[in-house]
């Protein structure tokens, strides 16, 4: 054994991985899988950028040289050449609504990166005619006016002319519901139908609904005529939330934390059938969410006796939140002046946190605005007096205005703050309505780090944001909005290495999983993405547009594409199969098979197969080598 195999056996059997014998003869030494010929960035505490890491049982087992990580190769390990690709951790959203998402993901149309009015309509045109009976068309979210060439939302004669019996709903975040013609007789709604709290059915001259339900400022007002709309069956249920999932894996993506589902008990039944069935692609750190106004105590006491927190790596209720009480929420619906909390807040709030600190359970809490949040640290404060709140651990959702004083508050009761994407999409309502200082430094992310307040990225998705994390750190980066209008100040702004730690290391502490996961280190978690671009070298534009084409889950890989789809895990048919999302894969197209789509390849060329390059024909494929060893070829060298 030479001194560099001995300094890798070593640094693995501190990070408390066993080793017996020779590493490069099979046995407990043998790595499961090997990433070499790349650009791998830890972001340890150096922010180290190595060629190669070398995986074993779900856990990083040495990172290094090629050389370095070649002694753990054995007979049985999976070599893959990156091909000079840059490869990150996971990312980790810190604050998405995965299961609600999830539940709704085989249903949904998505507009999230349609680049006009005019082709989202096409969609939901050819959507309706792939549409059996009784189904509906539906968009629900992370999408903007302002991404669209025309800068408008539909109106509601263009749904009525997408289809006259096939009922159709878009979901404008949770400000506002547009329904077809067919939508509101399926629903119901007459002219007799009652307004609903918080909430407005606009109705004509001749006093008939139109079509458009308001918040006002309620998001519940919009939600419910979502949540009326036909839903899945328990199977396929099931398979909705695992399309998302390998969704998810196709953006980088290895955990999340969800801020809350609609029905608690029944929904998280649905994630443990999938962890019992080893389906989970993504690490899930759940909270329990209350949906019922006036009674929230009444459900957290009733779910700790029911539920108990655990460590599981795949799937664990990790705490409560995001909506702890309604008296103390302020929606944000950036068109509607900043709401309110009503006087009981504070009162329904410290009951509620008592509760919390007592039994010892983590919570997280939404507050948009400023001054939600300097009533409601008060009365944590007040609480930290008599039961110390560093008995649990907490964490501040959203946060757009919060002022440098409120932050050193967080900071001194020993919490957390997820930001999220929210104003890239509704960033010139909330100029048109807080003005352009106040959008300056929303969020101000750079004033939480120089309190030293743990901080994690996310998007708050799937209504309010799309879940693509590029579009969120091309947000923290860029500070621009979907229709290009530039928010965010420079002084908050972060640059490219410090948004993807928020998305990765940062976002771990908001599961209390710092200490495994969020960098690529010995004994951490082997979760990983190899992106479809240079993350750091990009043109900014073009951060929205990145992807993964190779996904690394606990070592397993849970998504390959491109040179490197021979490795993709089996493909997982739709259900239902006139879903929206497995129409929007197969758009797609084959992106290998036996043959790859045009790009630029590790010969330096942009081509496809059967293009020409130099003068001769471009043939590429994925052949294994020597040692096991995937290679991309291409006629005019290896790569």
């Amino acid at each position: 054994m030479d001194r560099r195999e001995f300094l890798f056996k070593a640094s693995a059997v501190a990070a408390g991985i066993p080793f017996a014998g020779c590493a490069s003869m099979g046995g407990a030494s043998e790595a499961g899988m090997i990433l070499r010929n790349g650009r791998i960035h830890t972001l340890d505490a150096r922010n180290s950028v190595v060629a190669s890491i070398a995986l074993k049982d779900g856990k990083v087992l040495a990172v290094g040289a090629d050389a370095d990580t070649a002694v753990f190769q054995g007979p049985g390990t999976r070599v893959v050449d990156l091909a000079g690709r840059v490869a990150i951790p996971g990312l980790n959203d810190s604050h998405m609504h995965l299961i609600n998402g999830g539940l709704q993901y085989n249903l949904e149309v998505r507009w999230d990166d349609v680049p006009s009015l005019a082709d989202a309509l096409r969609i939901l045109r050819e959507q309706a005619e792939r549409t059996p009976p009784g189904q509906w068309v539906r968009v629900l979210g992370g999408w903007s006016e302002f991404q669209f060439a025309e800068k408008r939302m539909p109106t509601i004669e263009e749904l009525n002319a997408v289809s006259g019996d096939v009922p159709v709903m878009v979901l404008h975040f949770y400000d506002t519901a547009l329904l077809n013609k067919a939508a509101v007789q399926a629903l119901g709604y007459t002219k007799d139908t009652p307004q609903p709290a918080g909430g407005e059915i606009v109705k004509d001259a001749q006093g008939l609904p139109t079509g458009v339900i308001l918040a006002k400022p309620s998001m519940f007002s919009v939600y419910s005529a979502m949540r009326r709309a036909p839903q899945l069956g328990h199977q396929a249920r099931l398979n909705s939330i695992r399309q998302f999932m390998r969704e998810l894996n196709r953006l980088g993506l290895t955990s999340v934390s969800d801020g809350g589902a609609d029905n608690n008990l029944a929904d998280y039944a649905l994630m443990t059938e999938l962890v019992q069935g080893r389906h989970m692609t993504v690490r899930l750190a759940c909270s329990m969410f209350s949906f019922s106004p006036g009674k929230e105590y009444e459900d957290f006491e009733s779910w700790i006796k029911q539920v108990k927190l655990t460590d599981d790596p795949f799937y664990k209720i990790y705490g409560m939140g995001e909506i702890l009480t309604f008296s103390a929420f302020d929606s944000a619906n950036f068109i509607l002046p900043r709401p309110d909390l009503r006087p009981t807040a504070e009162k329904d709030f410290e009951k509620v946190i008592r509760l919390f600190v007592e039994k010892g359970w983590p919570f997280r809490f939404h507050a948009t605005y400023d001054e939600s949040i300097t009533r409601l640290l008060s009365v944590l404060e007040n609480v930290n007096r008599d039961a110390p709140l560093g008995q649990v651990r907490w964490i501040l959702d959203h946060a757009e205005t919060i002022s440098k004083r409120n932050i050193d508050r967080v900071k001194a009761l020993g919490g957390g703050i997820a930001v999220q994407d929210r104003l890239y999409f509704q960033g010139e309502s909330f100029i048109r309505r807080h003005g352009a200082d106040a959008a300056g430094r929303a969020s101000p992310v750079m004033d939480m780090l120089k309190a030293d307040v743990p901080v994690g990225a996310g998007t708050d998705a799937t209504r309010i944001a799309s879940y693509n994390p590029w579009i969120s750190l091309y947000w923290f980066v860029s500070g621009k909005t979907a229709g290009g209008a530039p928010l965010v100040g420079v002084s908050n702004r972060l640059d490219r290495l410090e948004a993807l730690r928020r998305y990765t290391v940062g976002s771990a502490w908001f599961s209390g999983e710092e200490k495994v996961k969020g960098t690529l280190e010995p004994g951490k978690f082997a979760d990983l993405a190899v992106l479809s671009e240079d993350y750091f070298a990009v043109p900014e534009e073009r951060i929205k547009k990145i992807e993964s084409v190779l996904t690394v889950m606990n070592g397993q890989v849970v998504h390959a594409k491109g040179a490197f789809k021979p490795l993709a895990p089996p493909d997982l048919p739709y259900d239902p199969a006139w879903s929206p999302a497995a129409v929007a894969r197969a758009d797609e197209g084959a992106y290998m098979g036996t043959a790859l789509k045009s790009g630029r390849h590790g010969c330096g060329h942009a081509h496809g197969n059967g293009d020409f390059c130099g003068g001769v024909t471009h043939h590429h494929g994925w052949i294994q080598g020597d040692a096991g060893v995937w290679t991309l070829s291409c006629n005019c060298m290896v790569v």
